[in-house]
């Protein structure tokens, strides 16, 4: 089945949904999520939105967080648009009817975390990203221009070259995105959505390793769908691994959020002692990096399996109110933190490399568009700040809306002529299922000890040498069964894995989020440069 529109938006997180409801004032949309709107990171967000809201608070000290905590590699212009746009951003969500906590600055309460100099993160108690969320669902359920699919799942972009190799007659040869061919997962259909831009939104990658705090959707989608289309990627070696997961074998993906650090939460070994003294002199506020580094190291020295995060020192009225959403998870998995320390390990957590955009979320394809963790804007550089995330993901679905305004006019819904319906090609159901389970388990226990917090060049070869075993399994299994949710995920977090594994390959250096004991110190010389990559080669 063709479905047409003028905008087809793949994702429901933040950057998705405020997208898809700027750009439905003067177009239609199709928005595709993998499974409830409600699901995606943005929902899990506990910390909140960095923006300059407080009058002790400037755009110059944003701007220089960002840039310090990016070592090196944040693109100036873009971090200074990103940080003068945030408050407006925020009062834009505000009048949308996002509620967030009140205080003495201009009327909120503002947290300070890691890497920031002041106190500008605004939150709605520990569960912002839910906030956020309620109020942007409820807006695009009730939007007459925009129609949802939900338990639907890109297969791959539909491009003019690719329906070229196919015999399609196309008299514009120019490469250029047409829409996207898209799993319906409940009942295995493949429908072709056809649109003047394609808008990539469909969030991170953190299900490529084994410990992560991201929900099960995380599978570089996006990332992978871009990569087989041509488009350039960059900086896919700076995974951002949080530092404190709760450890607990039934907890599986809870973050406990910076916020605590930033409220005086103390990490300690086993023995009860502060160690971040030891590694930084901002100690616990240290940068995410640093901080999980360091937990690594706490590990590997004492043989334990995790630390602890103290806040107990605080009044038990004060966390309640101000982490009831932690508070209380911890109380069921057995841990009170008013009165004692919780264990907490480093997962990844947020992908600082994406898909490469520009100043408006436009990729190195036509009328291909990505916003949000999916993309690589130049923000956050080698290493992210702690809550620029939801502020970039507000500013270029902002951006990225303005260039469709002005676009859109000069341009055409793809004939459906020149896309045929899906072909599965005598493809079958498979009675192997196995096989995928099996890849998926291997890819995310590897990446995770050779590709995770630490590196070698030895680990890394490792891991290059394996991946390229799993996909040639995996491609003989995607062209012989029939798809399914599992194995496009599957393919995809290969694809991922790839695409990290080369780019820390590439990068003789440690920088940021990318730590390599054989090249223990930057090399500004050789390697200050993003690392950008496509299916041509490197660039």
């Amino acid at each position: 089945m063709h479905r047409l529109a003028d905008v087809l938006v793949l994702g429901s997180g933040l950057a998705g949904l405020s997208y898809a409801l700027k750009v439905a004032e003067f177009a239609t949309v199709n928005l595709v999520t993998k499974r409830e709107l409600m699901e995606s990171s943005t929902r899990m967000a506990q910390g909140g939105i960095a923006a300059v809201l407080s009058s002790d608070d400037k755009f110059e000290y944003h701007i220089k967080d960002t840039l310090t905590v990016g070592d090196g590699l944040c693109h100036p212009d873009i971090v200074e648009m990103v940080v003068r746009q945030g408050p407006e951003r925020v009062a834009e969500l505000v009048a949308l009817g996002a509620h967030f906590d009140e205080g003495p600055y201009h009327g909120f309460d503002l947290a300070r975390e890691g890497g920031h100099s002041r106190r500008r993160i605004i939150h709605a108690h520990d569960m912002t990203g839910e906030e956020i969320e309620r109020i942007l669902v409820e807006k695009v359920m009730a939007h007459p221009n925009i129609q949802v699919f939900e338990h639907h799942m890109g297969v791959d972009l539909i491009t003019r070259q690719k329906l070229m190799r196919r015999g399609a007659v196309i008299t514009n040869a120019e490469e250029s995105c047409l829409g996207a061919y898209v799993l319906n997962t409940l009942t295995g259909e493949v429908d072709t959505f056809l649109a003047a831009i394609t808008m990539l939104a469909t969030g991170g990658a953190g299900k490529v390793y084994l410990y992560t705090s991201n929900p099960d959707i995380a599978t570089g989608d996006g990332v992978a769908m871009a990569y087989r289309a041509g488009a350039w990627i960059g900086n896919m070696e700076f995974v951002q691994f949080h530092p404190t997961c709760l450890y607990h074998p039934a907890a599986k993906n809870f973050l406990i959020s910076e916020a605590l650090r930033g409220e005086g939460a103390v990490l300690r070994d086993h023995r009860g002692r502060a160690f971040m003294a030891d590694h930084h002199p901002l100690k616990d506020l240290a940068p995410r990096d640093v901080v999980a580094q360091a937990i690594d190291h706490e590990l590997k020295t004492s043989g334990a399996e995790y630390v602890y995060l103290d806040i107990s020192h605080k009044p038990a009225d004060f966390i309640k109110s101000r982490f009831p959403n932690i508070y209380q998870k911890c109380l069921e998995f057995g841990y009170d933190m008013t009165r004692e320390p919780i264990p907490v390990v480093p997962a990844a957590h947020y992908m600082c490399g994406g898909v490469v955009t520009d100043a408006y979320g436009r990729t190195t394809i036509n009328n291909l568009y990505a916003v949000g963790e999916v993309s690589m804007t130049g923000l956050h550089g080698a290493n992210r700040l702690a809550s620029n995330s939801l502020l970039e993901a507000l500013v270029f679905s902002h951006q990225a809306a303005l260039a469709a305004r002005e676009v859109l006019p000069r341009l055409q819904i793809p004939a459906v002529a020149w896309a045929p319906e899906w072909n599965p090609l005598g493809a079958t159901d498979s009675d192997e299922i196995v096989v995928v389970t099996h890849n998926w388990d291997e890819i995310r226990r590897m990446m995770w000890n050779y590709v995770g917090i630490v590196r070698t060049d030895r680990r890394l070869s490792r891991a290059q040498r394996r991946i390229e075993l799993i996909q040639q399994e995996i491609n003989e299994y995607y062209w012989n069964f029939l798809i399914t949710s599992d194995l496009l995920e599957l393919r995809n977090i290969a694809t991922v894995a790839e695409l990290i594994i080369k780019m820390a390959m590439y990068r003789k250096e440690s920088r940021g989020l990318h730590y390599n004991l054989d090249y223990p110190f930057k090399d500004d010389e050789h390697f200050r440069r993003d690392t950008l990559l496509s299916a041509e080669g490197w660039h």
